[in-house]
């Protein structure tokens, strides 16, 4: 299983997009765990990890959150795929992260 994080300032735009990536998962037929999270909470999901996704409005935060993941990637959301709610190309560029083939 994958575990994909979801981080935004509170977590609540973010559960939007879990939703259509969730949707996308099934369609693609792909075992993931997909949370959204509140930039506060980030330590406390670290070790089920295996790539960070930055919404978009949190994207000057990605040294930090680099810094405090270590080996975890973090990826900041394009601004379009987010706002038109692309939930399939954003899972599929997360679970290619995943895989090494970025």
């Amino acid at each position: 299983m994958k575990n994909i994080l979801l981080m935004c300032s509170t977590g609540m735009s973010t559960s939007m997009m879990v939703k259509k990536m969730q949707e996308a998962a099934v369609k693609l037929n792909q075992q993931v765990n997909i949370k959204a999270i509140a930039e506060q909470a980030l330590s406390e999901h670290l070790s089920q990890t295996d790539v960070i996704l930055l919404g978009p409005q949190v994207r000057f935060l990605k040294d930090k959150v680099q810094a405090e993941a270590k080996s975890i990637p973090v990826l900041v959301i394009d601004t379009m795929d987010y706002g038109m709610m692309k939930g399939e190309k954003i899972l599929n560029q997360a679970l290619a992260t995943i895989e090494g083939n970025v």
